[in-house]
């Protein structure tokens, strides 16, 4: 997996948990306040696609995740 896969599996993986956790219809229901958790997730992939920076992905390059797969050719 390249560093794009790994930020989309984290961030989807973060939405649906924390929204399991914080909808009320949810049987996992916990708080509403996990909602808070989805929009701080949602604010850094805004972050992230308008200044190109994205914290997790620079963990991960530093951690030799490889930036993307070699081009066939």
């Amino acid at each position: 997996m390249t560093v794009d896969n790994f930020v989309h599996v984290f961030a989807g993986t973060f939405i649906l948990l924390s929204l399991a956790l914080g909808a009320p219809a949810s049987p996992l229901f916990h708080s509403s306040y996990w909602l808070w958790f989805t929009a701080f997730v949602g604010a850094n992939l805004l972050q992230s696609g308008l200044t190109g920076w994205c914290l997790l992905a620079s963990i991960l390059n530093k951690l030799g995740v490889k930036e993307s797969y070699a081009s066939a050719g």
